[in-house]
């Protein structure tokens, strides 16, 4: 098979949470392989300084657009913005997630919507807002970042288990809804990163160790570890891969 076949010139994606740890590495790995990208994040300034980065590092277009996905006008502005700057999205990258690390005694409900809301209800409002669009087009990729613990379970970790659990789910009813519009939809389920939303697990030496021993390759990835398998899931190189679940983890789901 040619390598041609996991280049991405032409195609435009988008991606949420895209202005640090894996949405960066994720949203620059498109760009070298040659997509235009959307850049979304809360905070604008974030968007725009890495944006930015990925202009200057690739060469392509980037457009930083200021969202909050777990809000779902403010969904559709974004992905409005999207298509009035480019013409189209052929990929999607739902990467925007939180996580709130509490035992379940004293996890309340505020922390238990705001988990959800942004790692569930976000992919879906995100996937829902695009996908009319790359149904028009019958073309589309959509990759949802789901996790390890969508599938194995630790301790305090209830909300984020549970909206990731939920993700892989969502993941494989959107397939099979979009198979015959020739969307494939997939997830990535990255395993212990090296980026900021594990900063209490890497300051903390019995937490760290704890992890490190669930890993068989006795480490954390480095973000840029995930840039590959985004690119075969963007790309015509996984053109009959749709439903499925890739773990990006060191092996831990080996076990």
């Amino acid at each position: 098979m040619s390598l041609e076949r996991f280049r991405l010139d032409g195609r435009v994606a988008l991606v949420t949470g895209g202005s640090k740890g894996l949405g960066k590495a994720m949203a620059l790995a498109l760009a070298g392989a040659g997509a235009d990208v959307v850049i979304t994040s809360r905070h604008l300034d974030e968007s725009e300084a890495a944006a930015e980065s990925i202009r200057s590092v690739t060469g392509r277009r980037a457009l930083a657009v200021q969202a909050d996905v777990a809000d779902r006008p403010q969904v559709d502005d974004m992905v409005a913005r999207a298509l009035a700057e480019f013409g189209k999205i052929d990929i999607l990258v739902n990467n925007a997630g939180i996580n709130i690390r509490r035992p379940v005694v004293e996890l309340s409900d505020d922390d238990w919507h705001a988990v959800i809301d942004t790692n569930l209800h976000g992919t879906l409002y995100c996937t829902r807002a695009v996908g009319k669009g790359m149904v028009a087009q019958q073309y589309g990729r959509v990759i949802n970042i789901a996790s390890t613990l969508g599938s194995v379970a630790i301790a305090h970790r209830a909300a984020y288990a549970s909206s990731k659990g939920a993700v892989i789910q969502l993941t494989k009813v959107l397939a099979l809804e979009w198979a015959p519009s020739n969307i494939t939809v997939n997830a990535l389920c990255p395993g212990p990163f090296l980026t900021e939303i594990n900063q209490p697990i890497l300051s903390n030496p019995e937490a760290y160790q704890f992890f490190i021993s669930k890993v068989p390759l006795g480490r954390f990835a480095d973000p840029d570890e995930l840039g590959g398998a985004a690119i075969f899931l963007a790309s015509d190189a996984s053109s009959f891969v749709t439903g499925t679940t890739l773990y990006v983890d060191g092996g831990w789901t080996a076990q």
